[in-house]
């Protein structure tokens, strides 16, 4: 399976309040998120995190967090990612590209108003904004395949390439517009 996430800010107290967490301290949100993650991701499994794992932590620390999430970990990297070691991952980079069941992905760390193959039906992942799941939903309703992967959205877990396909699966028909303005 192929997950995405974004903007756990592990070690960031501050998230707490700014994003409204259900999480009294920053030792329950990174235990929560951490688990949460291995929770979904299995050994196997690929997970594309698009950027800002901590933020306000030592490099070492969030080294050794890494190292226990499961899964084959790309990084699109955020603005507060550090160099963390990067044996832990199979590539880091700024932005990527995937084909995954046979759609189109464009991933980057921050949300983009164009991107490519996006008048071909591609989609854009990203984080960065720490939306609500409202913010999913109004792009799929505005039709942009647009769709931020952060823990605020996604109820502090990775979603799955296939959640996010069944989500887009109920985007409206522009062709059933066309046929009510005739």
């Amino acid at each position: 399976m192929v997950y995405f996430t974004a903007d756990m800010h592990l070690g960031h107290r501050g998230i707490i309040t700014m994003q409204d967490r259900p999480f009294s301290d920053v030792d329950e949100m990174n235990k929560a998120l951490i688990r949460n993650y291995n929770a979904v991701v299995n050994r196997n499994d690929t997970v594309y995190i698009l950027g800002d794992i901590c933020h306000h932590m030592e490099v070492d620390a969030v080294n050794e967090i890494i190292s226990k999430l499961n899964g084959k970990k790309y990084l699109i990297a955020g603005n507060h990612d550090k160099k963390y070691d990067p044996a832990l991952f199979v590539e880091v980079r700024d932005f990527m590209t995937v084909s995954l069941n046979g759609e189109y992905f464009a991933l980057m760390h921050y949300p983009m108003l164009s991107w490519p193959k996006k008048n071909s039906g591609s989609y854009q992942l990203h984080g960065h904004i720490h939306a609500r799941m409202d913010y999913n939903e109004k792009n799929r309703a505005e039709g942009v395949r647009r769709y931020d992967v952060g823990v605020d959205a996604n109820n502090f877990y990775p979603i799955s390439v296939k959640q996010i396909l069944e989500f887009f699966s109920q985007m409206p028909d522009p062709s059933d517009e066309d046929a009510e303005d005739e």
